[in-house]
């Protein structure tokens, strides 16, 4: 039997992201019409609409679909904001937050990922994106400053450098603290070296590399 993927992708948004307090109309409408059956590796396309994560290789995970759509609440790019993103993992958020802002530029280790996800977002038609293979915490350095960061994999702490690439005014969504009970924020640049950090819910996800909690030794 052939899947709907367009009513499993409809019934995805309407009985997993809005019953978890995603309402924002641009953030639905880009859930619904960015294919996310053809983001995620092929041997998981028929559950590409189930509530839970993804593997991508290398301990790697896709965000559940709820997930995404909180950091798209809120982050709401745009269409005349610069977006960073720390992590492109399949491409989907990648290609999620290309259709809501002006420009996105995004950074993975990995560079099987940014091969594939570059492909899929040509695919899909997406060409307002850069991607670069580069590991981010001690690795790369943006050129210039962003409207927006969406980082997409955990931290312990909220790296320095991160909080220095993100404009007055703009806007961070992280995942930090220790799993199995990490805290989403979103970070506020309120301009002359002031931030507020807003605390969203609790969730969990893998750190991104060189971003987990110190080991700590013991007697």
């Amino acid at each position: 039997m052939t899947m709907n993927f367009d009513l499993a992708r409809q019934n995805m948004v309407e009985n997993q992201v809005r019953t978890w307090e995603v309402v924002n109309h641009r953030v639905l409408n880009t859930l619904t019409d960015v294919r996310r059956e053809d983001f995620v590796p092929t041997a998981y396309r028929n559950t590409a609409f189930s509530d839970v994560t993804l593997p991508l290789g290398h301990n790697e995970v896709m965000m559940k679909p709820v997930l995404e759509g909180r950091v798209l609440q809120a982050l709401l790019p745009t269409d005349e904001e610069r977006v960073l993103e720390i992590g492109t993992g399949s491409g989907f958020l990648t290609a999620c937050l290309a259709r809501m802002a002006k420009h996105v530029t995004s950074v993975d280790m990995h560079a099987d990922f940014v091969d594939a996800a570059q492909t899929r977002l040509a695919q899909a038609g997406i060409d307002n994106v850069a991607l670069s293979v580069a590991e981010a915490v001690n690795g790369y350095t943006p050129d210039g400053v962003f409207d927006v960061i969406a980082v997409t994999g955990a931290v312990y702490t909220i790296p320095e450098k991160f909080v220095r690439w993100l404009k007055p005014g703009g806007r961070m969504f992280v995942i930090r603290g220790t799993s199995p009970a990490m805290e989403a924020v979103l970070l506020h640049h309120e301009g002359e070296g002031r931030f507020r950090i807003e605390s969203l819910f609790e969730t969990d996800l893998p750190y991104l590399a060189h971003a987990a909690e110190p080991k700590r030794f013991t007697l």
